[in-house]
């Protein structure tokens, strides 16, 4: 039992370090609250189901293609709902709330809400110490590690990783030292959307595709978040394995109270902020000093 808890910690935290990760991307640098966020996730696992069964495509042509897809559409969504009210947050936190649902409704209109999947890209399991372990699974964690270390590297070495993270410390400074705060918000963006796009590329053939399946994983992606601390991809990288692990621990634990795993991660969430209310690695932003 210890393994099995330990191998699904490990798959749910690293779903939800991509999801807060992006998600801490676009609100450090644009301070968008982005709830349309996993819904983008939900659109990419519909794309590689549509490309896969109903236009022939081999797994991984599918996979490219919902994440370029996805990142073309999350352009439109920017520069058509949000970056006409970009400066007013509320307005924003309720269009992307309208835009998550309209999402939700288009893909229950097209595919209905029948329970869809994908077949996996590797077949077969392995046995570690005694617990089964599918490829599928290793392949999953192995691609999250991956993707995640790119992405460190990029905003580590290069020039837009450097103006991404110089205009989340200080937009107005970075506007003053000659970086187009606007254009680099909007990569930002793309970023953010593209990392939902491949966690739902990733994680598609370990779960069923249904039009509410964006709704937990922003749940736990905002709890996240918090937790890490707003804004702080560190904080949201260690806060996902922390609540990945009390989801499993309460699911394997407790089979009957599984239902109650959400409840259990948003009160660890609690717990912490009453400790540290900034979070496990709180950002102050320059405008809040």
């Amino acid at each position: 039992m210890v393994f099995d808890i330990l191998i699904t910690s490990l798959i749910n935290g690293s779903t939800y370090a991509m999801l807060a990760i992006g998600f801490s991307l676009i609100f450090g640098v644009a301070r968008i609250v982005n709830i349309a966020h996993t819904a983008f996730y939900m659109v990419a696992a519909y794309c590689i189901y549509f490309t896969t069964y109903r236009m022939g495509f081999n797994p991984v042509s599918a996979m490219l293609a919902a994440i370029v897809f996805v990142t073309f559409l999350g352009y439109i969504a920017y520069m058509l709902f949000i970056k006409p009210i970009r400066e007013h947050e509320q307005a924003v936190l309720i269009g992307t709330i309208a835009l998550a649902i309209a999402f939700q409704e288009v893909m229950m209109l097209i595919f209905t809400g029948d329970y869809l999947s994908v077949p996996a890209l590797i077949k077969g399991y392995t046995t570690i110490f005694g617990v089964k372990v599918f490829y599928q699974q290793l392949l999953t964690f192995a691609s999250v590690l991956v993707v995640l270390g790119l992405m460190r590297l990029f905003l580590m070495h290069t020039k837009l990783g450097l103006a991404i993270r110089a205009t989340a410390q200080d937009r107005e400074v970075a506007n003053l030292m000659g970086m187009n705060e606007s254009r680099v918000a909007m990569m930002a963006v793309l970023i953010s959307v593209g990392l939902a796009a491949a966690t739902g590329a990733v994680i598609v053939p370990l779960t069923t595709v249904e039009p509410f399946m964006w709704n937990h994983p922003l749940i736990m992606m905002m709890a996240v978040v918090v937790l890490g601390g707003m804004g702080s991809i560190k904080g949201s990288f260690y806060a996902a394995f922390i609540l990945g692990f009390a989801e499993a621990l309460v699911v394997f634990l407790i089979p009957a109270g599984a239902f109650l795993k959400g409840a259990v991660a948003l009160s660890i969430m609690i717990l912490v902020l009453l400790v540290r209310p900034a979070g496990l690695f709180g950002v102050q932003f320059e405008e809040e000093r």
